[in-house]
């Protein structure tokens, strides 16, 4: 069963919260990040990504990791992040185009993770994992947050979506016209029936932050062995929603060439392995096609290769495990590897990514430059297939899922040296 605690949350100061607030650390480049800083001076990318500041050092430069620390005693020495005198939970609650997704703040202990009680379906990196090992080692601080999700048969989702009441104490909209908003829940017995109310979860799902999460864990691991883990460095901060509260997406892909092949011998490869059909008047303003032949028991890719769209479909095997009956692994098993020569998918230059939820359009531009011979569309993964996957400790490949909101850094932090 779970274990989630309150905290005391280093917050931006509300008049101050729109412009603290940044994406996340992994998904802008180092000079992306440096523009973002210039416009914005205030921005919590200072302190997470502090090498977009010392241009002239490596990203893993132990001065790096000082600089954040630095700036992020600098925010709060300004007045600029203020710490709550009480331990409290928080909603996260985004509004998108309409929709509304409803999270609660809170911290998950260390074991949880050790234990397998926090499932994953993805491996992570060691340079991604090693860097925010240090980053939150030496920030003191679980600067961001990980994205997990629970199976609600209590109704948790539409209590803590109740109490998004009020004025937030933080604000701000995304370029994207998003608007995400915190609310703290501070009353002692309402945070004692959250936390009783989890103790029933049996588990939770790491959608995004697999990193994070795992770099948590070597924080704490470390700084026990050394004889200084204090009880908020063995807890780490996640942001959890009903899993049926979430949006998934396709993850598509990008390839830069075709192995010396031309795009009718391509084809014609394909043809040997999927049905083909081309189609016509594609939404391309849309982020995903609709597939013309039923799912349920086919594998469908999206191809957009010379300016045409063409549906690719294939019979499941009946007898394939949960991992080999997903679209993303019949693309690597007979079109990635054995057709264009991509074995290692994660590492590829070749190979490049594309979240699910951007619009066709901007994967057609990035083959008609001639930057990418052709652009592929995944359907999305539904939920269930990706909490069975995790509850069986099996592993999807790489840019399975594209899971929304997307959450920002910034506006509730979890210091750990306390």
């Amino acid at each position: 069963m779970v274990s989630i605690y309150p905290f005391r949350a280093l917050r931006p100061a509300t008049e101050e919260s729109a412009a603290i607030a940044s994406v996340p650390y992994d998904v802008v480049s180092r000079d992306e990040a440096a523009t973002c800083i210039s416009e914005n001076k205030l921005s919590f990318l200072r302190v997470i990504r502090s090498d977009a500041e010392l241009p002239d050092h490596d990203p893993y430069d132990d001065a790096v990791y000082a600089r954040a620390r630095a700036v992020f005693d600098e925010m709060q020495a300004d007045g600029l992040l203020r710490q709550d005198s009480a331990e409290s939970y928080s909603v996260y609650q985004v509004e998108d185009e309409g929709q509304v997704f409803t999270g609660l703040v809170a911290c998950i202990g260390v074991s949880e993770y050790q234990n397998m009680v926090v499932k994953r379906h993805e491996l992570t990196r060691y340079d991604k994992e090693e860097d925010r090992t240090r980053h939150i080692d030496a920030v003191g601080a679980n600067t961001g947050q990980v994205f997990l999700l629970y199976r609600d048969s209590q109704g948790v989702h539409d209590l803590i979506t109740s109490l998004a009441t009020g004025e937030p104490v933080a604000e701000t909209r995304t370029k994207s016209g998003a608007v995400h908003r915190i609310y703290p829940i501070t009353d002692p017995e309402m945070i004692r029936r959250i936390t009783d109310i989890f103790s029933d979860v049996p588990s939770l799902y790491i959608a995004d932050g697999h990193h994070r999460a795992k770099s948590a864990v070597n924080v704490y691991e470390r700084r026990s062995e050394a004889g200084n883990g204090t009880t908020e460095a063995s807890r780490f901060m996640g942001i959890l929603f009903a899993h049926d509260s979430v949006l998934i997406h396709g993850y598509s892909r990008l390839v830069r060439d075709l192995a010396g092949m031309t795009e009718d011998a391509f084809l014609q490869a394909l043809g040997k392995i999927f049905s083909i059909r081309e189609l016509h008047d594609v939404d391309t303003q849309a982020s995903s096609i609709p597939p013309v032949v039923d799912t349920a028991d086919q594998h469908i890719l999206h191809l957009y290769i010379g300016g045409r769209f063409y549906e690719l479909s294939r019979e499941i095997d009946p007898a394939a495990d949960a991992i080999a009956r997903l679209d993303v692994s019949i693309l690597q098993e007979k079109v990635l590897s054995p057709l264009l020569g991509i074995t290692d998918p994660r590492g590829d230059e070749r190979l490049a990514f594309m979240g699910g939820a951007l619009q066709i359009a901007d994967l057609i531009a990035g083959v008609d430059s001639g930057e990418y011979a052709l652009a592929i569309l995944m359907q999305p993964i539904p939920v269930d297939s990706i909490c069975g996957i995790a509850d069986n400790d099996m592993i999807m490949p790489p840019k399975s899922t594209w899971f929304e909101p997307k959450l920002l850094s910034g506006l509730v932090i979890h210091k750990i040296d306390e």
